[in-house]
């Protein structure tokens, strides 16, 4: 039995990139001989085994054949007499292809150390073709590293082509297809995602919503790289392309598409709130210096920030991108949930205010205080 770590750890490893997760091969062992040194199995489609005390994934070594379409359609076998090159070769890119012995010693059967240091993405073999999924994979890798000088070979730009005029990307179920696109908004240049997915003629058949941002390039790219990098930069980047993408059609329907991506993409709810309360009141954010107290309260009910002031950031950090705006206005946005929160329904009662008059009044003195601050 021999063992070797594989795949992003060893990549980002030799790109002095921090690691997170690792994972391993296991060559040369069975089923049983995992289970007897109290591996815990998962999946049931493959070998793969949970760790007793690391908890990270141990993998036996395996080939795959495809049996159907999209990126399920894969019969595996798995066996003690699998070498780590059989397995390797099944892998996307040449770069996630190397493995690391427990010695240090990289192998690297399909030059991937090469390809990584001339910043190229390439395909391991043509069997890359049979798997849509890696359209996506691909374009989300390239998201991760084109600020380093990294570009997707032109070889395995065809293959990604011949995917996407295929059958085979509309095989790929929502969740997997929200994945990897979650996980590519939240890379260093997330805009790349876009743009190699048009450049593989993918972008129309799974995102054709997004077509018109490649018009826009320059202008979504510059809106995207206002973005503080937080926690929330996926969403934000989310928020900001629903933006960019519906700009040009009415608001109503532009919530509506909105809403319909999202459904399709089974998006979280609160990244289809945030993209509907961007997209409606960006505008407003903007200009909110030359509004009435009325419509700057008009904001805050919407948004609900009174019961849910943690809304306020992301979407003015959206707004702020797309407007360039300064902080200052936040600060101003914030002290004003202050005042506004510091108006107790208690007072106006002990005024002898109730029913419906209390409401009106408080609303009034809210919309007040707006028009104060």
């Amino acid at each position: 039995m021999q063992v070797y770590l594989v795949g992003g750890a060893v990549r980002d490893q030799l790109l002095n990139y921090p690691v997170y997760d690792k994972d391993w091969v296991v060559v040369g062992a069975t089923v049983d001989e995992m289970l007897e040194q109290g591996f815990q199995p998962v999946g049931k489609d493959f070998p793969v085994f949970i760790h007793p005390k690391t908890g990270e994934e141990y993998a036996l070594a395996r080939t795959e054949r495809k049996s159907g379409k999209g990126y399920t359609g894969f019969q595996y076998f798995a066996s003690p007499d699998v070498t780590l090159e059989e397995d390797l070769i099944r892998r996307d890119l040449t770069i996630n292809a190397m493995a690391q012995a427990d010695n240090g010693e990289i192998i690297d059967p399909y030059q991937g150390q090469q390809d990584l240091n001339n910043h190229i993405l390439r395909h391991v073999s043509p069997a890359f073709a049979e798997d849509p999924l890696r359209v996506l994979r691909v374009a989300r890798f390239y998201a991760r590293y084109a600020h380093l000088g990294f570009d997707v070979a032109e070889e395995t730009v065809d293959l990604m082509i011949q995917l996407s005029t295929s059958d085979e990307l509309i095989h790929l179920t929502a969740e997997r297809v929200w994945k990897e696109t979650e996980r590519a908004l939240a890379e260093e240049t997330p805009f790349a995602y876009i743009e190699l997915l048009e450049r593989c003629q993918a972008l129309p058949v799974l995102f054709p919503e997004w077509q018109c941002l490649i018009e826009n390039e320059q202008h979504v790219r510059t809106v995207l790289n206002r973005l503080q990098r937080n926690k929330r930069f996926g969403q934000n980047v989310f928020s900001c392309l629903m933006t960019s993408a519906t700009t040009q059609q009415p608001d109503d329907a532009a919530l509506k598409l909105i809403a319909e991506i999202c459904e399709r993409l089974r998006t979280p709810k609160a990244w289809l709130q945030q993209a509907q309360q961007v997209r409606q009141w960006h505008k407003a954010i903007a200009d909110i210096e030359s509004l009435s107290g009325a419509q700057r309260f008009e904001i805050v009910q919407s948004l609900d920030l009174l019961r849910r002031p943690q809304r306020l950031d992301g979407v003015f950090e959206c707004c702020a991108a797309l407007h360039e705006l300064n902080g200052t206005l936040l600060e101003r946005m914030q002290q004003l949930l202050t005042a506004l929160n510091q108006l107790q329904a208690g007072e106006l009662i002990a005024e002898g205010f109730k029913g419906k008059a209390l409401g009106d009044e408080l609303n009034r003195r809210r919309a007040q205080i707006c028009d104060q601050i």
